[in-house]
């Protein structure tokens, strides 16, 4: 391709450059040695248990909605076909639950939280996320893990739209962290400034919840 032939920047690639540039949403690695890739104290699943709060919502598209909102330049509330009208990834990534299982290579299709970033455009002030489901569940973490190169804002698992039970129509995926962090049914993102702690944080579990840390509890 000659120079003439580039396409203009937009600003998602102008944002991505700069984040990269700045080193701004780097967490560490997505892929681990095969040797350090199942956290200690897990076992590996086949099937992927359902845990929740004891309520799953029933959320028509017709009716879903996120908000974007706090440290942004530019606060969103997305109905389903602005949502889907965002770009779409795919991620293969695994799954820790704090509860001792994984699952390994789960294909999830969504929106990248990198790219819903680049539209609201966070603040110098923003430096934490908290979460909001439509059962009132809220979880937080660094803003940093929300932006991870592999999480996702998933729509569909392995090939077909997520079911309520497991967080459909929408659900966050950070799979560095304890699946907990990974909030269902999400319907509200809120950029803090300084960590506020969750449903289950209130609870006795770890602010952060690194699975290789084995950050279950507030005191690990």
């Amino acid at each position: 391709m000659s120079d003439d032939q580039i396409p203009n920047d937009s600003k998602l690639t102008t944002s991505k450059r700069r984040w990269a540039a700045e080193g701004k949403f780097l967490t560490g690695r997505v892929s681990r040695p095969e040797t350090e890739r199942l956290p200690p104290g897990q076992h590996l699943v086949k099937n992927w248990p359902v845990l929740d709060l004891g309520v799953q919502p029933q959320i028509s598209l017709s009716s879903w909605r996120l908000d974007v909102f706090g440290f942004v330049e530019t606060r969103l509330s997305l109905d389903w076909a602005a949502f889907q009208a965002i770009e779409q990834s795919t991620k293969i990534s695994d799954i820790h639950c704090v509860t001792t299982w994984s699952r390994y290579d789960n294909r999830w299709e969504g929106v990248s939280t990198r790219d819903l970033l680049d539209l609201v455009t966070p603040t110098a002030e923003a430096h934490h996320v908290l979460l909001t489901s439509y059962d009132g569940y809220t979880t937080n973490l660094p803003l940093s893990d929300f932006a991870a190169e592999d999480a996702i804002l998933a729509t569909a698992w392995e090939g077909q739209p997520l079911t309520g039970e497991h967080g459909g129509p929408m659900r966050l995926v950070v799979p560095h962290l304890y699946f907990w962090k990974s909030a269902k049914w999400l319907s509200r993102i809120e950029l803090i400034g300084a960590d506020r702690a969750g449903f289950w944080e209130k609870n006795g579990y770890h602010m952060y919840g690194d699975p290789w840390r084995e950050q279950r509890y507030s005191d690990d």
